[in-house]
C-alpha cells in the first residue's frame, strides 16, 4: 500500500490505484485494531459521500467489520456528510467511526476519514502505524 496515501487529517488517493477494496480492508481492520484496544467489543458508525466509487467501498467496510468478532455494533448510516458523521458517533455513543470520501479531491480520488470516541479525529498517518505492525 502506497504510504503517502495517508495524510495527516485522513486517507487519500486515487481510485482505483491507490484507493480500492483490498486498501480499505485492511483500513478498517486497522481502524478496528485501534479502536479495539480500550475494550473488547465496538460500536462504529460507517457512512459515505455520493462519489460513484464510494458505495463499493463502503459495503468492503461493513464486511469487514461486520466479520471481525471485536465489533459488536455497525451503524450503517448510508449517505452522509462528515459532520454527520462526528454527530451520530457522538450521539449513538460509539466508539469511533468512518466515512468514505476524499472531501473536495476530483472524482478520481476516494478516501477514508476516521475519528474515534467523541469524534475526536484520527489521522491517516497514525492508521499507517497500525497498518505498519498488522502487516509484519
Amino acid at each position: 500500500m502506497n504510504q503517502n496515501i495517508f495524510k495527516a487529517y485522513d486517507i487519500r488517493g486515487k481510485y482505483p490505484l491507490e484507493i480500492n477494496r483490498p486498501a480499505v480492508r485492511i483500513i478498517t481492520q486497522a481502524l478496528i485494531t485501534s479502536f479495539s484496544l480500550k475494550k473488547k467489543k465496538i460500536k462504529i458508525v460507517v457512512g459515505h459521500d455520493a462519489r460513484k466509487s464510494s458505495q463499493s467501498l463502503y459495503r468492503e467496510v461493513l464486511r469487514t467489520a461486520a466479520a471481525d468478532a471485536r465489533v459488536k455494533e455497525v451503524f450503517a448510516a448510508g449517505l452522509i456528510t462528515t459532520p454527520t458523521l462526528y454527530l451520530l458517533v457522538n450521539m449513538l455513543p460509539a466508539d469511533g467511526g468512518l466515512t468514505i470520501t476524499a472531501s473536495h479531491d476530483p472524482k478520481n480520488y476516494n478516501g477514508v476519514k476516521m475519528v474515534g470516541p467523541r469524534a475526536v479525529p484520527i489521522s491517516g498517518k497514525d492508521i499507517y502505524e497500525v497498518v505498519s505492525l498488522l502487516s509484519h
